[in-house]
């Protein structure tokens, strides 16, 4: 490994001394904290080698933004989950740049606003936890088809209350 490689709080592993982190780095040495103590290694000799996951792309020619958009949006996709912009999409768009106006009893205590697109997307987050509490409950290898059919239940119901917000809605399949 190249010194160059190396950064401060690295995770290393060295064939004699195990696991270390980086803890300072000179021109040809790094000095790293093993569990022993630490000591001062020149990596490119030591067979120095990282001890962290590494991903190296090659071959791919498009902008490192891209990139991470696209393998945001395709984990995003994975998960069953929303980017916040396409919750805000979802909106019908007669709710668009409205509020929910919360009035207490009390006329001396302050109202409450939030705009519809900050409650449509709690609502949406609502929903998309609920799925992923369902799939889990669903893999779960503890749990006995009854206890599933149980918590499913509840699941159920929650989806029931949320019935209430379908109106704000655009397309009638996005609703609960």
């Amino acid at each position: 490994m190249k010194i160059d490689a190396l950064h401060v709080g690295m995770r290393v592993r060295h064939p004699q001394y195990g696991i270390g982190v980086v803890k300072s780095i000179a021109e040809t040495t790094a000095e790293i904290l093993f569990d022993d103590g630490k000591r001062t290694v020149a990596p490119e000799p030591s067979g120095l080698e990282p001890a962290e996951p590494r991903a190296a792309v090659h071959g791919l020619d498009v902008p490192l933004a891209r990139f991470i958009d696209d393998t945001l949006a395709a984990a995003l996709l994975k998960l069953g989950l929303d980017r916040p912009d396409a919750i805000v999409e979802q909106l019908g768009s007669r709710w668009h740049n409205g509020k929910c106006v919360l009035h207490p009893a009390d006329p001396a205590l302050q109202t409450k606003e939030v705009p519809l697109e900050t409650f449509f997307h709690k609502v949406v987050m609502v929903r998309n936890q609920l799925r992923v509490l369902e799939q889990k409950i669903n893999a779960h290898e503890k749990l006995s088809d009854g206890e599933k059919i149980e918590m499913q239940q509840y699941i159920t119901r929650c989806y029931g209350s949320l019935t209430t917000f379908n109106v704000l809605f655009k397309e009638k399949s996005d609703q609960f």
